[in-house]
């Protein structure tokens, strides 16, 4: 495997490592519903998520670019910044369901 390769697999690693969590699935799925960006308040009411947990997957989000934000006085608005990944998990989704699968992994 050349080093270009291997950084590729790595980046690939990262990515699905930070959709692992269904939170932050939840979230993206949330975002790309809405109509407009919303504000981490609605999204923690909305998903019946306490403020802070919903802060820090953001947070988590927005370093690998998978949302974005802006401020607005006190508030911080957050909106998709990658719908292709969206794509993705829709597809994995759709394979997964028409398939079945272990319930036990381990």
């Amino acid at each position: 495997m050349t080093q270009t390769d291997t950084n590729l697999v790595s980046e690939a690693a990262k990515i699905y490592k930070v959709l692992s969590n269904s939170r932050r699935i939840s979230i993206l799925f949330f975002l790309r519903n809405a109509s407009k960006e919303v504000d981490v308040s609605t999204i923690a009411t909305t998903l019946t998520l306490a403020q802070p947990v919903v802060s820090k997957q953001l947070g988590i989000l927005e370093k690998y670019n998978l949302v974005k934000h802006h401020k607005h006085g006190t508030h911080v608005f957050y909106f998709l910044n990658d719908s292709d990944v969206l794509s993705m998990i829709d597809a994995m989704i759709e394979e997964h369901t028409a398939k079945e699968h272990p319930t036990n992994l381990y």
